[in-house]
């Protein structure tokens, strides 16, 4: 089976990069894409046929996000893909719209483009009056073109129930749930080095500030229980995300706080594994990979009540969910003074996480969708 993988932009060491790595090893697949950057993806790329095509730049007129949204709408619509294949299989939106000129696609939907819909009027807050105009156009065309091309889309895929509720509410789809996987064998415990972890891109949604909030409650009641936060997560060149990540920088002020940047994936792993705990404060995260590469590294989570989480975290078993910053911070003290119990929901995560989240699993799921949609079984 001749797969084509498409993505705008392969930059970060993400869940979602993770995943598109994992497929193209498994079926040696090309990949097309409309950024990539060597320096700051997984390592692993270099060994793919990774290509970059159509527009490189944004044209500079409109902001950041709307001229970087417009390119790659712009060229995964127009787009014709002339080389053979069997199945393209798009990931993060609008890789989706390749659909429009091209047939037999599988779309595994990582989330709907979320500041379109449910953090539409997140977004919109603190923008200029030209800057909401512009977005609010945007929205409407994205809807506009996502309603017709994506209702043409031979099959979906995703990675959660919560994911696929979205589908159906803003697509009127239905997707197959395909849980992603996890390499156990990349996760050690090395003990507890008496700090928090909270890896993460470093971006509003993912919320650091709940955490900075959680551990500065933490910390006050503490009374001589040293336990540090390292905050560790990859920054886009987007001035939004620059803005909040100095905004991270001045509330840390003060605290054993280490808010680290663009951190090498040998170092992310060497922190999961000398971590107390892993915390986790997404909004509403659509699957999350940080929660199970926790588990993996047999540590406990405390993870935000909401979202992927609640599917995979085991609440008071391999960690906690929790409902405010007070409670977290409640959560990091229980931690802090019960390590026999945070070894004990440690084994039970890395338990479940080999149980439940192989990547065996995932491709005898995804096996049958590929083929199905593919050249062969349309004939």
């Amino acid at each position: 089976m001749k797969l084509l993988i498409l993505q705008p932009y392969l930059n970060l060491m993400g869940g979602v990069d993770r995943v598109i790595l994992k497929i193209a090893q498994h079926y040696d697949a090309k990949i097309l894409t409309l950024e990539y950057d060597r320096k700051t993806a997984f390592p692993e790329f270099s060994d793919l046929d990774v290509e970059v095509v159509g527009p490189r730049r944004s044209s500079g007129i409109l902001p950041y996000r709307a001229g970087q949204g417009f390119r790659y709408g712009y060229a995964f619509y127009r787009m014709r893909i002339k080389e053979d294949y069997d199945v393209l299989n798009p990931h993060i939106s609008p890789s989706e719209w390749i659909r429009h000129r091209n047939e037999r696609v599988l779309w595994y939907c990582h989330t709907p483009p979320r500041e379109v819909y449910d953090l539409y009027s997140t977004r919109m807050q603190g923008r200029s009056a030209r800057e909401k105009l512009l977005y609010a156009a945007m929205a409407r065309t994205y809807k506009f073109i996502a309603g017709r091309v994506v209702r043409k889309i031979e099959g979906i895929a995703t990675n959660s129930s919560i994911t696929n509720e979205r589908i159906k509410r803003y697509f009127g789809r239905q997707a197959e749930v395909i849980n992603p996987g996890i390499d156990c064998g990349r996760f050690s415990n090395r003990g507890d080095g008496r700090f928090f972890f909270c890896p993460s891109r470093i971006v509003a949604n993912k919320r650091q500030d709940y955490v900075i909030d959680a551990y500065k409650q933490f910390a006050r009641r503490a009374k001589g229980r040293k336990h540090s936060l390292v905050i560790a997560g990859t920054v886009s060149k987007d001035p939004e995300h620059a803005a909040y990540l100095e905004r991270l920088k001045r509330s840390a002020k003060g605290f054993d706080i280490k808010i680290m940047e663009n951190v090498s994936d040998a170092a992310m792993l060497r922190m999961y594994s000398r971590c107390s705990a892993v915390l986790f404060s997404a909004v509403d995260e659509d699957f999350g990979f940080i929660p199970l590469e926790a588990m993996a590294s047999s540590k406990p989570v405390i993870s935000v009540n909401e979202g992927g989480p609640t599917e995979t975290v085991a609440d008071s078993k391999t960690g906690f969910l929790v409902n405010s910053p007070t409670e977290m911070s409640r959560r990091m003290q229980f931690i802090a003074e019960h390590g026999d119990l945070a070894e004990r929901m440690g084994r039970n995560g890395r338990r479940r996480v080999e149980q439940r989240y192989s990547w065996a699993a995932f491709f005898e799921k995804l096996d049958p969708l590929l083929r199905k949609v593919g050249r062969s079984g349309n004939r």
